[in-house]
């Protein structure tokens, strides 16, 4: 009897848990169907070769990453709005790189100094900085704007086949571009007179000549005295492997970004709850972030959100441009009436059909990669997924307070009317056939499903300091792991090392 009465509790639980769980498996197996029809595997890296954080060329882009001898008034770092603690940027809606009043501090409570360059107490870099998490995966385009862009966009390529357009070869295969996109996108940064170049440093001389100065001074051949010491030849020779001694041949414009795109390269951040989910574990991630995911897949037609129009594939980006009337908020890149406006990848295609669109993110780790949006405009992934269900109310009801101060009025003053022309634009496109893009006006549970999706794509690498600090330089690093004394060891508002 004994026996029976087990059995018989064994087959009651098993009912009972079928019977409270028959929406879930309605729901694992409308999933199994879309990641189906999606050709989705989980591994976005599948075929691709990611350099390892230990590689000594890693190694070497790392300090390289973090020297602020790259800035031309040595202010200022790659990592200075990329910090691998900081979501891959800086958690600012838009950032300031050059004249900030304490180098070091990053993330909120950055400031530009009074006595900086236009100084009008708010950010001076135009757009929200894009996360440098996964660029290991991007084979068409970087930048918002796509500036640097893959002459084939062979996929799996990583811009590697065929050549690469940069801003300095006027849409055609730039011969000096490097071996990828991340390496070709590392070359401007440090020619930007607002993120690392500064001012006064080589002002009007060419992109190449900030370059090749920059050069010779890591190699100690100009600038003799202005740096602490000079013991970068040792740190390129672990790096690429080799004995050579003249400073001139090692270290170079071409080997420094090279060694910064590997550094890059090596941050893949994808074992995350959707890719185990994938790959077959249906536990890995919740009800309501499955309900999320549902609606992020399903079409349209079959009453979904359709997220996936833009956001496809593993990499969850089409790597493609659309307008999509995010609030046009901070300085601008000189563009309309006012010059406080942004026009996006007209600025690199000059054709009128490219008027404010910009590149489609990837939603890895979506969760630590904001402010959202090119101009960083909201500060809630909620915001971000609200707007993009309902662009133009969203647009028009948008919140100021959620900026916390860090833009002065002086760059909001035009964004009703900056605003108001890229949603025009929007609104043309949809009109002439040229964006698939509909409203669909989520509910409030809706959204919320959407964001325990988007949370779900999160590896927890990057949550966990003994992971993610392998990217990182320690505050404490001794005078022999730091070649000339600039490395910038980050500190947030509290003065804590990041």
């Amino acid at each position: 009897m004994k026996i029976a009465y087990i059995s018989i509790s064994v087959v009651l639980s098993l009912f009972l848990y079928g019977c409270g769980n028959s929406n879930s498996s309605e729901v694992d197996r409308s999933l199994r169907t879309l990641i189906n029809d999606h050709n989705l595997t989980g591994d976005p890296s599948t075929g691709r070769v990611i350099p390892s954080v230990d590689d000594p060329k890693v190694e070497l882009g790392k300090k390289l990453f973090f020297t602020k001898s790259l800035g031309g008034n040595l202010d200022a770092a790659c990592v200075t709005c990329h910090h691998p603690n900081l979501g891959g940027g800086d958690n600012l809606v838009l950032p300031i790189g050059t004249e900030a009043v304490e180098p070091d501090l990053l993330g909120p409570g950055r400031q530009h100094k009074p006595s900086g360059t236009d100084y009008d107490a708010g950010p001076t870099v135009p757009r929200n900085a894009p996360s440098t998490y996964n660029v290991v995966l991007f084979d068409a385009v970087m930048f918002w704007d796509g500036r640097v862009e893959s002459v084939t966009h062979e996929a799996g390529k990583n811009g590697s086949g065929g050549g690469i357009m940069t801003p300095d070869s006027n849409r055609t295969a730039d011969p000096k571009a490097g071996a990828n996109l991340p390496v070709a996108q590392a070359r401007f940064p440090e020619t930007s007179p607002q993120e690392m170049r500064g001012f006064t440093f080589e002002a009007g001389n060419s992109n190449e000549a900030v370059r090749q100065h920059l050069a010779a001074r890591m190699a100690g051949t100009v600038d003799v005295g202005s740096l602490p010491k000079y013991e970068w030849l040792p740190e390129f020779q672990k790096g690429y492997q080799t004995t050579e001694t003249n400073v001139s041949k090692l270290i170079t414009p071409e080997n420094i970004v090279d060694a910064i795109g590997e550094y890059e390269r090596s941050q893949l951040f994808i074992n995350n709850p959707w890719k185990a989910y994938v790959e077959g574990d249906t536990n890995a991630i919740s009800e309501e972030a499955k309900k999320g995911a549902k609606l992020f897949f399903t079409s349209y037609e079959n009453g979904g959100a359709n997220c996936v129009l833009c956001h496809s594939g593993d990499v969850f980006t089409d790597e493609g441009f659309h307008v999509l009337g995010v609030p046009q908020i901070g300085r601008g890149k000189g563009d309309g009436p006012n010059g406080d406006d942004d026009f996006g990848r007209y600025r690199v295609t000059h054709d009128p059909e490219d008027m404010y669109r910009f590149r489609t993110p990837t939603l890895l780790n979506v969760e630590v990669t904001g402010p959202w949006g090119h101009s960083g405009a909201y500060t809630t992934l909620e915001g971000m997924v609200r707007h993009m269900s309902d662009p133009l109310n969203e647009a028009i009801g948008y919140d100021e307070s959620q900026l916390k101060g860090e833009l002065p009025s002086t760059q909001l003053i035009h964004r009703d009317e900056n605003t108001y022309n890229a949603l025009l634009q929007l609104a043309k496109n949809r009109q002439n056939g040229l964006s698939e893009h509909q409203d669909t006006h989520l509910t409030d549970e809706e959204v919320d499903q959407i964001v325990a999706f988007l949370k779900t794509l999160t590896d927890p690498c990057i949550k966990d300091e003994s992971c993610i600090g392998q990217w990182n330089i320690e505050g404490n690093v001794s005078d022999s792991e730091d070649p000339d004394g600039l490395l910038l060891r980050a500190v947030d508002q509290t003065g804590s090392y990041l």
